[in-house]
């Protein structure tokens, strides 16, 4: 007989916009009901007519609260390991932009121009981190996806319906798809989109000739972060040339 209290119980439960299975670390989404996890049979967890997870037959209702607090758990470690990385990269620009203008105080001149790109490099990791130390302010509501990706990929080939409208918070969406297309390499990529059941599946095509970022933690950790957990979506980054984005339909 299956105990829905015992930790070692098989159980897949909702972060964000996907799924995890405690124990093992694997991961599967979207979270919807039509697309249960592998290695089944499973039953749906429900809290609120939200599926929350997933456990063994027979013990969906008694794995609410262990379903829960897994959830949370997991979510909470993710946001405190990309917030101390940040944090951590901050600093390391900071210190080599005031090591780089104390030596131009005292006649390195030719490090003016250095001074300038370290200083926007600060300002690029310092907005990474904001947008991982602050909640939304907004509330999600209806966003056309093509209008978002004019501005958000101007330079990749982008195939999706003109009805494409998902449910999101527009400025994180924007900030979102914005660094997975630099991710992905910038100008050149490829973006396709399809409608999946109750999702809208972006497929996102590295640019030919893309270069791995300088701060790794700028692609695919922050691009996840912001999918999952503030877009109550899945990112799929499981291939190395490209990455599937599922966001909510409206």
């Amino acid at each position: 007989m299956h105990d829905p209290a015992n930790p070692l119980e098989p159980l897949w439960v909702r972060v964000g916009g996907g799924l995890e299975e405690v124990c093992s670390g694997r991961r599967h989404g979207p979270a919807d009901p039509d697309f249960p996890p592998p290695d089944g049979p499973w039953e749906g967890v429900w809290h609120e007519d939200r599926l929350v997870g997933w456990s063994s037959p027979g013990c969906g209702r008694n794995s609410v609260r262990r379903v829960l607090e897994q959830g949370d758990r997991i979510k909470h470690e993710r946001h405190a390991y990309l917030l101390g990385r940040l944090s951590h990269r901050v600093r390391s620009s900071v210190l080599a932009l005031q090591e780089s203008a104390r030596q131009a105080a005292f006649g390195r001149r030719e490090l003016l121009e250095q001074i300038h790109e370290q200083a926007q490099e600060v300002g690029r990791r310092a907005l990474a981190l904001e947008s991982v130390a602050l909640e939304p302010k907004d509330p999600p509501r209806g966003v056309v996806i093509g209008a978002v990706l004019g501005v958000a990929a101007p330079g990749a080939d982008r195939q999706l319906p003109g009805q494409a409208v998902v449910q999101a918070v527009e400025p994180v969406l924007r900030d979102a798809l914005t660094r997975a297309y630099e991710w992905l390499g910038g100008p050149g990529s490829k973006i396709n989109g399809e409608l999946i059941g109750n999702w809208w599946r972006l497929e996102l095509i590295a640019a030919p000739g893309r270069q791995p970022l300088v701060v790794p933690e700028l692609g695919e950790p922050l691009v996840r972060y912001m999918v999952d957990a503030l877009l109550d979506g899945w990112l799929d980054g499981s291939s190395p040339d490209r990455a599937v984005i599922y966001l909510p339909a409206v």
